[in-house]
């Protein structure tokens, strides 16, 4: 009775209802043959050969859009891609309290991305040898080459070791004037690494010749490449970590001239990195630290967050500790359980300085103690006790610190300054007091990076001003 009651009330005209029936009948009939013979075509949103596989070169402000979606399910085709959006969410916005989500999804993220990552044709860097430089630079119509401004090429060389003043001047083009970048590093086999642009020179402080460099693209012609965020030698001077704007670490042994691996922990800019015997850690512009084992398949062993970017990481000598320095002036202290399975959630310890923690390094013959250097609007050197969480000793430089390095064998403390007078100046700390000891003079431009042979004689700054040079300690 009610199916003849809908037909009369809503189908008064005799045969509607059966043409309508019939109709959708047919129609299903027909969508039911369709699925037999071919591809589901109503249920796939996109068709087959549309599709593309995940990618990591998200716009900004796309992945806020992405981030700010509510969750769903996917595929598991689209697993990869799914967990690199969660990863992005825990750096950004997840409270500290889960330590375990983090490290799961990372884990996965860096499992999944690993073989894809190794044939991608963006991520081969090439070795070239110092005698190719001259094609390199040629191919990529550098107008530096014209203006004779090659990178490690000698501008000038003194005569005598005057005090003061520059042993060598030699040449960085295309050094990236960023404050928060850390794109210099010297190991303790005397060998220097610079990264110019999107390129990695290696220069042997000892003969004082160019080895070569690793870069990143190696068809001919100038394309797009990824500019180097920061580098790192391991402590025994055989791996060199190198990080990009787009989150990728890669690690090289320079000697046999080879890639040992490729790590993806972080999808925005690593501002730092930090060796601690076999692990390396990184820090990233979002406040994410991971904890890396190259040697393990899924090498993320550790991480966590702090509110703010990092702009500095350090462990201890002794590994005991790691220190991060943030953007908001910040130091935080770490214990080394950070890259165990028992992760620390909160710094055991965190110091207030007025500036961005960029110039920061741990004494290497004093326990507990670190000495960090305040930007312009502080220009504070300050030497901390990490165990009390207390400033011992502090001086006014009257200008920016970029940069700063121990002088373990001269006992000194360097530092690379900015505005207004771009020195370098070698300290002398007798607790409680810091006082100069040398001043060098000659960089134009503000002192970005710093480094030290290794037997301490020899001090290595580059500036924006392009310039590298090598002061007599």
């Amino acid at each position: 009775m009610l199916r003849d009651f809908i037909r009369k009330r809503h189908f008064p005209f005799k045969g509607q209802y059966e043409a309508r029936e019939v109709t959708y009948k047919r129609f299903r009939r027909r969508i039911i043959q369709r699925s037999c013979r071919e591809a589901p075509a109503a249920s796939t949103p996109l068709a087959p050969g549309r599709q593309c596989e995940p990618s990591f070169e998200f716009d900004p402000v796309c992945q806020r859009l992405e981030l700010e979606s509510p969750p769903r399910k996917q595929e598991p085709a689209q697993g990869v891609l799914q967990g690199n959006i969660q990863e992005s969410a825990l750096v950004g916005g997840l409270s500290h309290s889960e330590p375990a989500n983090l490290l799961n999804t990372a884990c996965t993220v860096a499992a999944r991305r690993q073989p894809a990552a190794e044939n991608g044709p963006e991520q081969r860097w090439v070795w070239t040898p110092a005698g190719q430089e001259q094609g390199h630079l040629s191919h990529c119509g550098n107008d530096e080459r014209r203006r004779g401004l090659q990178p490690f090429a000698i501008l000038s060389k003194a005569s005598l070791s005057l005090q003061g003043k520059s042993v060598v001047k030699l040449g960085a083009p295309s050094l990236l004037n960023d404050y928060y970048t850390n794109l210099l590093d010297c190991s303790c086999n005397g060998m220097v690494a610079l990264a110019l642009g999107s390129t990695v020179y290696i220069w042997n402080s000892e003969t004082r010749a160019l080895v070569g460099h690793l870069d990143p693209s190696p068809q001919p012609g100038c394309q797009y490449r990824q500019s180097i965020s920061s580098l790192c030698w391991s402590r025994d001077g055989r791996a060199l970590s190198i990080a990009t704007r787009r989150g990728e670490i890669q690690l090289w042994d320079v000697e046999h001239k080879q890639r040992m691996r490729f790590l993806l922990s972080h999808l925005t800019v690593v501002r730092a990195l930090s060796w601690k015997q076999q692990l390396l850690s990184s820090g990233s512009v979002l406040g994410h630290i991971c904890h890396l084992d190259p040697r393990a398949f899924t090498p993320l062993v550790g991480a966590t967050t702090q509110s703010e970017g990092v702009c500095s990481l350090q462990w201890s000598p002794g590994g005991s500790w790691l220190a991060s320095g943030s953007t908001e002036g910040h130091l935080h202290i770490w214990d080394h359980s950070i890259t165990g399975n028992k992760m620390s959630s909160q710094p055991i310890m965190t110091m207030k300085q007025c500036s961005a923690v960029k110039a920061m390094g741990w004494c290497p013959w004093q326990r507990n103690t670190i000495a960090t250097g305040g930007g312009w609007k502080d220009g504070e050197l300050r030497i901390w006790d990490t165990q009390s969480g207390s400033c011992v000793t502090s001086t006014h430089t009257n200008s920016q610190i970029c940069s700063l390095q121990w002088a373990e064998k001269k006992r000194h403390v360097v530092t690379g300054h900015g505005l207004p007078h771009h020195k370098v100046i070698s300290w002398m700390w007798e607790f409680p007091s810091l006082s100069p000891i040398y001043q060098f003079t000659g960089h134009s431009d503000r002192v970005l990076h710093l480094a030290l042979n290794p037997d301490n004689t020899r001090i290595f700054s580059t500036a924006a001003d392009q310039r590298f040079h090598i002061w007599d300690l």
